[in-house]
């Protein structure tokens, strides 16, 4: 006997926080562990957050404290999600992705390819060609990381995102060893010569997001 096919779920619907303000970061990480939680009960929709946050260092999972070479210059962040220290502060886009996986293969690494692949999609949208580094986590241009990212999955939602350098202060990133890459610089668009303010590379954000999530 012959069982029809299941019907196919649809893909939940992604709603587009954006923040005007600079986010302090304890206030990041509160909503986004309330809103991952609300929506692995399905009571809220997947969500992706823009936003930029006061000068601040983080340390992933894996952070080495012998990389924190500068740990009074700013406010330094324990947090949940994979990797090493990193830098945010005004000028750099940050992208909290928080979606349920379960509608999406529950596959984390394909995840954070499809991040990468998010991220090369908006800079071609932006006049220049991203590229992988085999082994590092992140996105290059000209042999210089331009992009970076760290997630966390609870629950089969993800936290975290992707930051974006637009127009930070570099220098500002001479605190750490960025992602642990002591012999790789940092760049930003505006260093790159890229005339987009964060209006723009939202916009292109948006766009290339359903070509890659759906």
């Amino acid at each position: 006997m012959a069982f029809p096919a299941s019907k196919p779920q649809p893909t939940p619907q992604v709603e587009w926080l954006p923040s005007t303000a600079l986010v302090p970061y304890p206030d990041a990480l509160a909503f986004m562990d309330a809103r991952a939680a609300a929506i692995a009960r399905g009571e809220a929709q997947d969500c992706v957050w823009l936003l930029e946050h006061p000068s601040l260092y983080t340390a992933g999972t894996s952070a080495d404290p012998a990389e924190l070479l500068a740990s009074d210059r700013f406010p330094v962040f324990k947090t949940g999600r994979g990797g090493r220290f990193t830098y945010h502060g005004p000028g750099q886009r940050v992208a909290y992705v928080m979606l349920d996986l379960t509608w999406r293969g529950r596959d984390v690494r394909a995840f954070v390819r499809s991040l990468e692949d998010w991220l090369i999609a908006t800079l071609g949208r932006l006049g220049l060609e991203g590229e992988r580094k085999p082994g590092q986590v992140g996105i290059f241009v000209q042999g210089a990381k331009l992009a970076s990212m760290g997630v966390r999955v609870r629950n089969w939602v993800t936290l975290h995102g992707v930051s974006l350098n637009v127009d930070p202060q570099l220098e500002h990133f001479a605190g750490i060893v960025p992602c642990g890459l002591s012999d790789t610089p940092v760049t930003s668009l505006a260093a790159l010569g890229v005339e987009a303010d964060m209006d723009r590379v939202d916009q292109a954000l948006r766009a290339t997001f359903t070509e890659i999530f759906g």
